[in-house]
């Protein structure tokens, strides 16, 4: 587990660069989750670490592989300086800690809701989870284990979450590219869904 944690974090550093700040929160019964913070100029990207240790498993498999099932880690980037979203920290561990208290498998189209703004007033309580392989490359393990894969999160709004849930996740990333819609943005407002 700490020799995954260790390549995980390198593949983050070169990357992103070096975190300039970490936190680490611990919920009763699961793994320390720690979340990492990098500065890219005026976007600010926040990378989890400590959900790839255990593979995510299938919540109605009555024995869970120890070594073989689907890895990740959260990354969600904003523009700098516009909202408190350092404040992101704890939400975060929180969606990275649902395998193990929830027994879901996060995958890309998959939305995950907090019930909570992500931030102090922000406009988004839930994200969609975006294919990895593009800010950082997934990271191969050896075989049997599957490979980590870096899912990007996608703030929603409450609108876009129930558009999402009824069209499905393509549509509504079609939707924020028909409309240039800035998903850094931790102030944006809804994307037109009529």
């Amino acid at each position: 587990m700490e020799e995954i944690l260790a390549l995980v974090e390198a593949r983050l550093r070169t990357a992103l660069g070096e975190p300039d700040a970490r936190a680490a929160v611990t919920f009763l019964g699961t793994d320390r989750i720690e979340v990492l913070r990098f500065l890219d100029g005026d976007v600010v990207r926040y990378a989890t670490l400590g959900m790839s240790a255990q593979p995510m498993a299938d919540p109605t498999s009555p024995l869970a592989d120890p070594v073989k099932g689907p890895r990740a880690e959260l990354v969600l980037s904003v523009r700098a300086g516009l909202a408190d979203t350092d404040q992101v920290l704890r939400p975060l561990a929180v969606l990275a800690a649902s395998p193990q208290v929830e027994g879901v498998i996060v995958a890309p189209g998959a939305s995950l809701d907090l019930g909570d703004p992500l931030w102090p007033s922000a406009p988004f309580s839930s994200v969609l989870v975006a294919e990895s392989g593009g800010l950082v490359e997934d990271l191969e393990l050896d075989a049997p284990m599957d490979p980590v894969r870096f899912l990007p999160l996608l703030p929603m709004t409450p609108n876009e979450a129930a558009w999402k849930r009824v069209r499905g996740a393509q549509e509504l990333q079609e939707r924020w590219l028909s409309h240039g819609t800035d998903l850094r943005d931790p102030l944006r407002t809804s994307v037109p869904l009529d």
